[in-house]
């Protein structure tokens, strides 16, 4: 993080202005520890209502992240993995700058492949083989 906010790629810097960190009671193992201390992290990014964003960036995030952002345009990430409430908010911090760098990555087009001709040649081979198994299935025929 750095002053002026996340680096999340050379074309996005997230102020940390627009993050809100919210801490909570967090459940799981610490005995009495886990009911005094709120460790739980829950960051919140408003995507729709984000300036750092273009329209490209916010369309690309929207339907990639579709899942995990709400109906208002809000992208919410909890951790609670750690007893500490720092380590939480440092670990999703990291995890929201991961989520938001891949949604953003360009992904390789795929390239059409054909079949081999050895593999086409086996898969009728096989159906043949199927075929024959089938056709010996059929029902008994009394000889006279």
């Amino acid at each position: 993080m750095t002053d002026d906010g996340l680096h999340i790629n050379d074309d996005l810097v997230v102020s940390a202005a627009e993050l809100t960190y919210r801490a909570t009671r967090s459940g799981g193992p610490g005995g009495q520890h886990v009911n005094t201390s709120a460790t739980r992290i829950e960051l919140t990014w408003d995507v729709s209502g984000s300036p750092s964003l273009t329209d490209a960036q916010r369309a690309r995030i929207m339907d990639r992240l579709a899942n995990r952002i709400d109906s208002r345009g809000v992208l919410r990430i909890v951790e609670s993995g750690s007893r500490s409430q720092l380590q939480n908010r440092e670990t999703v911090t990291d995890r929201f700058v991961e989520l938001l760098a891949g949604a953003l990555r360009n992904r390789r087009p795929r390239r059409k492949t054909k079949p081999s001709r050895a593999v086409k040649e086996k898969r009728l081979r096989e159906k043949k083989r199927q075929g024959e198994k089938k056709k010996q299935r059929g029902p008994v025929r009394a000889e006279e």
